[in-house]
């Protein structure tokens, strides 16, 4: 018997390797039009403010785009023109506050709609989704009287506490991740001699934490952007300002300076940005699997 000899394959010309290469990253991006579209729309007001805040005065906002001088000290010079960390930490205690606020009363609440059964369950959740898309305009006189009337104005007090009480978007957000948790875990627990309460800190908090990462992560973004709040009941007090509101005031003092501006804006874009590189795994996650099942 004569063996057979194979023949090696023969080498791609490097004329072709370099055509099938350009191919392939020719359908990379037609595949991602869309995603490097969108990533393009977002990313250029960042980096126009992160350029235009290092340029020196006379050039910022001008028709040139790219600083002919680089000037980072004026990231050192917005905090001598304003008390920034002041209103960093006035932003810092308002959110952070109101996000743990708003976890404490909407996961028990979210827990009652999801896994337990009782009469006038569906109207509450229906008054929840109505209480949701209500504009907040609609209750503010209400409300504004009545923290008047306690003398609480001024302070961050009338924006902190309702996060405690009841946020619509929090309880809905967290029952419907809820929902997607089988209820057989909760059953086992209660067998082993959980109540409910601890059933739902030892059994389905830990298993639903994506979906608190992202109600918390959208807890906190909304209330460290708020400025009609923080305008409405902080307005006389500069002392509790929060960023939202100082920022808008710091133009109105340097509105020919707009490079200050701008490296007053990056500073205070800077917190919300890291915190989302970093938690933005369990924020898309927890987003996927709220609306799964409903």
């Amino acid at each position: 018997m004569t063996a057979i000899s194979e023949t090696a394959p023969a080498s791609i010309p490097p004329r072709v390797r370099v055509k099938r290469d350009w191919n392939k990253k020719l359908f990379w991006i037609a595949n991602h039009a869309l995603g490097i579209a969108l990533a393009v729309i977002f990313a250029a007001p960042v980096v126009f403010v992160v350029l235009t805040a290092v340029m020196k005065s006379d050039q910022a906002m001008s028709s040139s785009l790219w600083p002919t001088e680089w000037h980072f000290e004026n990231f050192v010079k917005v905090f001598k023109e304003a008390p920034l960390l002041q209103y960093f930490g006035n932003s810092l205690l308002y959110s952070g506050v109101a996000t743990i606020g708003a976890l404490v009363s909407a996961i028990p609440a979210a827990y009652a709609l999801s896994k337990l059964r009782w009469r006038g369950q569906n109207l509450f959740f229906m008054l929840t989704v109505v209480a949701m898309m209500l504009p907040p305009q609609v209750t503010i006189v209400p409300l504004y009287d009545l923290w008047v009337r306690l003398g609480l104005t001024g302070t961050l007090v009338p924006l902190i506490v309702p996060y405690f009480l009841f946020d619509a978007f929090s309880i809905f957000l967290l029952r419907q991740f809820f929902v997607t948790i089988p209820k057989d875990y909760i059953e086992a627990a209660k067998i082993d001699g959980c109540n409910e309460f601890q059933a739902m800190i030892k059994v389905l908090v830990p298993m639903a934490k994506p979906g608190i990462a992202a109600t918390a992560m959208f807890c906190f973004l909304f209330t460290w952007n708020d400025y009609f709040g923080p305008l409405l009941y902080t307005g006389e007090n500069k002392d509790h300002w929060p960023l939202s509101l100082a920022i808008a005031s710091f133009r109105g003092m340097h509105h020919v300076e707009w490079n200050l501006t701008m490296a007053a804006t990056a500073l205070i874009m800077a917190p919300v940005i890291v915190l989302f590189v970093f938690a933005q795994k369990s924020f898309v996650k927890g987003i996927t699997f709220t609306g799964v099942k409903g």
